[in-house]
């Protein structure tokens, strides 16, 4: 079984920048493969794909809405996965939850099947 924790959340303005992280355990998260992605939901709204990256690093995918502010990285070394957030802005704003999926790369929600708990991020104008 895979836990995810994700933290790095929080409040702050528009233009400012935050990095969410995703720690991941578990005796089989090692053994896989695992695609991990970053999704976010805003009040009254559905979850959306936001970014994800295969197990290698080798291939990233990012949501329009984000592409060119947001970098999604891992750390394989400390099962750790990284969505850094430039420059983001009030629409930003929602719950960001980190996931895992034993496909090579996944950007639909239904393709996942572990997920953290979440993380608010609240963007201010």
């Amino acid at each position: 079984q895979v836990q995810l924790v994700e933290s790095g959340g929080g409040l702050v303005q528009a233009g400012a920048s935050l990095r969410l992280s995703c720690a991941a355990s578990g005796r089989t998260f090692s053994n896989y493969n695992y695609c991990m992605g970053w999704f976010r939901q805003a009040p009254g709204k559905e979850r959306e794909f936001v970014a994800a990256i295969t197990k290698s690093g080798g291939t990233t995918g990012y949501a329009d809405s984000v592409k060119g502010r947001f970098t999604i990285v891992r750390d394989n070394a400390k099962n750790t996965v990284y969505l850094q957030m430039n420059s983001l802005k009030p629409e930003d704003t929602a719950v960001y939850y980190c996931a895992a999926t034993t496909l090579r790369f996944a950007i639909r929600i239904d393709e996942y099947h572990t997920w953290g708990q979440g993380t608010q991020v609240t963007v201010s104008s």
